[in-house]
């Protein structure tokens, strides 16, 4: 059953995700689950002026990545938004992909932190950040029987 719901949460996930800020940044996620989500997003098209990676691509891709945590330890017909994102940016990437790793630190009824580890291809820390998302019930509404999967922020 658990194993049904991660898949409809996923599902509606990408779905849901076409033509959105984390499709048009190339975000790809590789692995899921409500303790462990790993994505990908290419480091070009995603850069500040002087060709680095914009340290709001980083916070995009942990959002991103926390977020769908966050839905999966919600469970299906519960919401979860964003409420807090920090990070730290220890270093430069100017070529290749970064990639992100999210690990549950708080998994409660109403409230979900993750912390989002972001590397290069050498496997250099980029960035450290820390999401915290509400979790919800689904507000009832004419559509919402017709989505099963959580919402993401």
């Amino acid at each position: 059953m658990e194993q049904d719901s991660t898949l409809r949460i996923l599902e509606g996930y990408r779905a849901a995700s076409t033509d959105t800020l984390a499709d048009r940044m190339g975000i790809a996620i590789l692995e899921a689950s409500a303790e462990h989500v790993v994505g990908t997003m290419p480091v070009a098209g995603n850069t500040q002026p002087y060709g680095l990676l914009h340290g709001g691509a980083s916070c995009v891709l942990a959002e991103t990545l926390g977020s769908v945590g966050s839905a999966l330890h919600a469970g299906l017909n519960r919401i979860t938004v964003g409420i807090e994102i920090s990070a730290t940016h220890h270093r430069a990437a100017s070529a290749g992909q970064v990639t992100g790793v999210a690990t549950l630190l708080h998994g409660g009824r109403t409230v979900a932190t993750y912390e989002i580890v972001i590397s290069d291809d050498a496997g250099r820390r980029v960035c450290t950040s820390r999401l915290t998302c509400l979790l919800t019930d689904r507000v009832p509404g004419p559509d919402a029987a017709a989505e099963p999967s959580a919402s993401l922020s």
